[in-house]
């Protein structure tokens, strides 16, 4: 009987996915919502990849496990959004699309990143946050995406960000909250048009000296580095204030406790706490 009562509401939303993609064909228009629409598969979307006037698909909130290589097909999309689905992988086509500027994959099962995936020409911001990524799954080429003025990688699983990350020179807000960080590369103070930064709820207990040379003083500037094991030091500043943390790590002192604290396995720190338990999160499920 349940499954009976099921089938007009399925009936009822694909009926108004194609009457969205009929329309968008026949009125040419550039901007495709299908919002929570209980999408499972591209085949659901007749003919979308030959759509190639869309500027804009919103597929948020859907059941979609496998984006076909074809979306690359659409030459003119500038953003594409497809957070809170199930997907595992991403097509090696994805970083060839010539005008996609902001990519939404936020929300997904994420576990690897395709070779060749810092190869977009102009993409400006990247969500990749609540997925199962670390410091291994991503490819060579990541931090060439110059173009990029927000990476985020949020609720991930990384413990080392890469030195690399200084490549990325273009780079106004990184989000690196709920990871597993154990450190910072001392290279993120070379981002000079950082204005935020947010590494909380990690596994920190110091931070680089170099991130004082970043422009995280002025009210538009946001620093977030709550929930993590900082040094005692580190903690009394903070009590204080941000401004007295970005003060504090200039000084010399600091300097040497940050030193000491890298070359000798920080035994000067208090204990570092076990990796979060995430194995109930929704990207570690299933289809």
């Amino acid at each position: 009987m349940s499954q009976v009562q099921c089938l007009p509401v399925a009936n009822k939303n694909m009926s108004k996915v194609k009457k969205v993609l009929e329309e968008a064909r026949d009125l040419q228009i550039k901007e495709l919502d299908l919002v929570d629409k209980n999408v499972h598969s591209f085949d659901e979307l007749p003919n979308i990849f030959n759509m190639i006037f869309v500027t804009r698909i919103t597929l948020s909130h859907n059941k979609i496990s496998v984006l076909p290589p074809a979306i690359a097909n659409l030459n003119n999309l500038e953003i594409l959004n497809l957070s809170n689905n199930h997907l595992e992988e991403l097509p090696l086509s994805l970083s060839s699309m010539p005008k996609l500027r902001i990519l939404n994959c936020s929300i997904n099962r994420l576990n690897t990143l395709p070779r060749g995936f810092g190869a977009f020409p102009v993409l400006e911001v990247l969500d990749l946050s609540y997925n199962n990524l670390s410091e291994r799954e991503l490819p060579g080429n990541f931090f060439k995406l110059e173009t990029l003025r927000a990476l985020y990688l949020g609720d991930n699983d990384f413990e080392y960000l890469p030195p690399e990350i200084k490549n990325l020179k273009n780079l106004q807000i990184l989000g690196l909250r709920d990871n597993d960080l154990l450190e910072l590369p001392r290279e993120i103070g070379e981002l000079s048009r950082l204005r935020e930064l947010h590494i909380q709820n990690n596994r920190l207990t110091v931070i680089p000296p170099e991130i004082a040379n970043l422009d995280l003083y002025s009210n538009k500037s946001v620093f977030k580095m709550e929930e993590n094991p900082w040094v005692q030091p580190i903690i009394e500043q903070y009590l204080l204030g941000i401004t007295h943390v970005l003060e504090y790590i200039k000084t010399e002192a600091y300097r040497i406790l940050y030193n000491r604290h890298v070359t000798g396995g920080g035994k000067s720190a208090v204990p570092i706490p076990p990796r979060a338990d995430k194995s109930k999160k929704a990207s570690r499920a299933r289809s």
